[in-house]
């Protein structure tokens, strides 16, 4: 897959089918109609690109929306990537941009940069200035610049919008697995791993403290959890901390991993933590002690799901 961060940069060599949306989380609802893109591409010998937008448009029109996304836009890459798509074009969008009319839109993207032959798209798409245009609009811009235009059902869209939704609120309220489940894969978190106070190495369990730089990506409900990465291509497991140390009178969330078995030095790299199960709430122990045996207890759990599950 070429990914191409400017639709200046994008230079056309085929005639393509598109789709377009944010597909946050390419959960699989998206993967579905991704799939859909890519087998359409195959079969009428074209190419398959998919039309993305960021910063979400939200963040652009209502700054104070607060949106939190379920991925970062180099974790949608990344598993847009593994889908087998030809194309991913992400599209800055700006003030300017939301002011394009819908037939410039049309003919400066869709039809002069993209070539596009073939339009897949959800019957409520609405685009252009204001979101003026509906899916009987693109219909007749198709007529007239010679492309089709496919729509995604009611119920496949509708899909779409119901597992977003329910994989917010699982990760708000701590339910990994469900949201896994909607997903397809792991829920991840991506970040630089920075120097923290060594309160882990303190009581026997360092810990790596993730540094997540991009403020909209939604952080799952504060606690405990068993996660995965792979580092230098190896798979490690460990235990993961959301929250703020409140035993040791912390006030400031952090998020903080311990490995079990693994001793590098990983400092100031970027790692993908993969959740896989939440262990429990966060708690404030009337002691470091207490909170020194719960850590214990914490780590057997996890080794008894990462045998018993994976």
């Amino acid at each position: 897959m070429r990914k191409i961060n400017k639709i200046e940069s994008y230079k056309p060599v085929n005639d393509t089918v598109v789709t377009i949306g944010t597909f946050d989380g390419v959960h699989l609802g998206h993967q579905k109609i991704i799939k859909r893109l890519i087998n359409s591409a195959k079969q009428n010998n074209l190419k398959s690109v998919i039309l993305t937008f960021f910063p979400h448009p939200r963040m652009v029109l209502q700054k104070d929306s607060g949106i939190k996304l379920i991925n970062t836009i180099d974790e949608r890459t990344k598993i847009i990537d593994k889908l087998g798509v030809d194309y991913l074009l992400v599209k800055k969008f700006t003030n300017e941009f939301s002011r394009l009319s819908a037939e410039d839109f049309v003919n400066k993207i869709l039809v002069k940069k993209l070539h596009a032959k073939k339009v897949i798209i959800g019957y409520d798409h609405r685009f252009g200035r204001n979101r003026n245009a509906n899916l009987e609009d693109l219909k007749k811009f198709g007529e007239l610049y010679n492309f089709e235009v496919e729509e995604i059902a009611v119920q496949d869209i509708d899909d779409v919008a119901v597992s977003s939704t329910k994989i917010r609120k699982a990760l708000n309220e701590g339910n990994i697995e469900k949201a896994n489940k909607y997903l397809g894969y792991c829920f991840m978190l991506t970040g630089k791993v920075i120097k923290g106070k060594g309160l882990g190495r303190q009581l026997g369990f360092p810990t790596a403290n993730i540094d997540i730089k991009e403020d909209y990506k939604l952080i799952p409900k504060q606690g405990s959890y068993i996660i995965s990465a792979s580092i230098k291509n190896k798979d490690v497991y460990g235990m993961m901390n959301i929250g703020i140390n409140p035993t040791v009178s912390g006030d400031k969330e952090s998020i903080e991993v311990h490995f079990f078995n693994f001793d590098k030095d990983i400092y100031n790299k970027k790692i993908q933590i993969n959740m896989l199960h939440r262990l429990r709430d966060e708690v404030k122990f009337e002691s470091v002690e207490a909170l020194k045996a719960q850590l214990f207890k914490d780590k057997e759990t996890s080794l008894a799901y990462i045998k018993t599950k994976l």
